[in-house]
């Protein structure tokens, strides 16, 4: 994910939505995409696009309202996406007002991109692009400013995205699937995490699970330099009860969970197990399970943190 190079002067750029892509949303719709520098706001700007969005890119805080008004009038903008942010300088700080009159005339959603301060600092230092906020000033020090800047934004969001765990592919399907399929109560992108505890416990874990009580293929010298992709040691782990009685429950449990995450508006969750060097019993959990939840019909990502070392 790029950050983009700051276009403050620069005149609002608009782009009309692509020809042949439906319209199947409801007419009006206002999306203003907002957050850090960085997080990927560029990206999820193109993600509408392609859905058919009309997208203007930089557009004055104080010209929203007038914006929005043309839109509830138009017969032929159906859907519309901008982007305001740090750019903005002070004028930002209208935004709050701005959006709740906004709100009033048309049906309008509020996304909020925001990334780890590591992972914002990496983007920039592959870019080599300054912060808009300016070149006097270290990164992290710039970051730091905007966070407390758009702190009040950040409240209003109907949608706070943290990027940090996406690549641009991941982030770009994100939003096509969450807003192309609205009806959709599996608009959550889960992440099944094997890791060895001899490696350190994952920081990003929403749930953790801890497999150390299944017997060790690591004991067996023909699956010692395996994993637990190999249907070999799979067959070996799955082959004792209590590995099949795990995986049932957990499945189950999570089959359960996601609908209540989903309400309460989480985007994504990462489910991470873990045994002693990540090679074999997490690695098979991990796939068996992202297999139970994927047949539930809910978008899964397997990651194996430390396999193979």
């Amino acid at each position: 994910m790029t950050p983009r190079k700051p276009t403050r002067k620069s005149r609002p750029r608009a782009r009309p939505p692509r020809s042949g892509i439906p319209h199947e949303s409801h007419p009006g719709e206002l999306v203003i995409i907002t957050g850090m520098s960085g997080s990927g706001k560029a990206s999820v700007l193109k993600a509408f696009e392609d859905l058919g969005y009309y997208c203007v890119d930089n557009l004055p805080v104080g010209l929203i309202p007038r914006f929005a008004e043309l839109v509830g009038q138009s017969s032929e903008i159906e859907r519309t996406a901008l982007v305001v942010d740090v750019r903005e300088g002070a004028q930002l700080d209208a935004l709050p007002a701005i959006v709740k009159s906004v709100k009033r005339m048309l049906p309008t959603k509020v996304i909020f991109l925001e990334a780890q301060d590591a992972i914002l600092l990496r983007r920039y230092s592959e870019t080599r692009r300054p912060h808009p906020l300016g070149v006097n000033t270290t990164v992290k020090s710039s970051l730091t400013t905007e966070r407390r800047h758009l702190r009040s934004i950040r409240a209003l969001a109907d949608l706070v995205l943290d990027t940090s765990k996406f690549n641009v592919h991941e982030l770009r399907s994100y939003i096509t699937e969450r807003f192309q399929k609205q009806e959709s109560e599996k608009s959550i992108l889960v992440s099944c995490v094997s890791f060895g505890f001899k490696h350190g416990v994952p920081e990003d874990a929403d749930l953790m699970f801890d497999v150390r009580f299944l017997p060790n293929p690591h004991f067996v010298p023909e699956f010692r330099p395996l994993t637990g992709r190999d249907p070999k040691v799979a067959r070996y782990i799955r082959s004792f009860p209590q590995t099949r009685e795990f995986i049932e429950r957990i499945s189950d449990l999570l089959v359960y969970l996601l609908p209540h995450y989903i309400r309460e508006g989480k985007s994504y969750l990462t489910i991470s197990f873990g045994c002693t060097g990540g090679q074999h019993r997490s690695v098979m959990i991990a796939e068996d399970v992202s297999k139970r939840l994927r047949k539930a019909g809910y978008r899964v990502k397997v990651v194996h943190r430390d396999s193979p070392k």
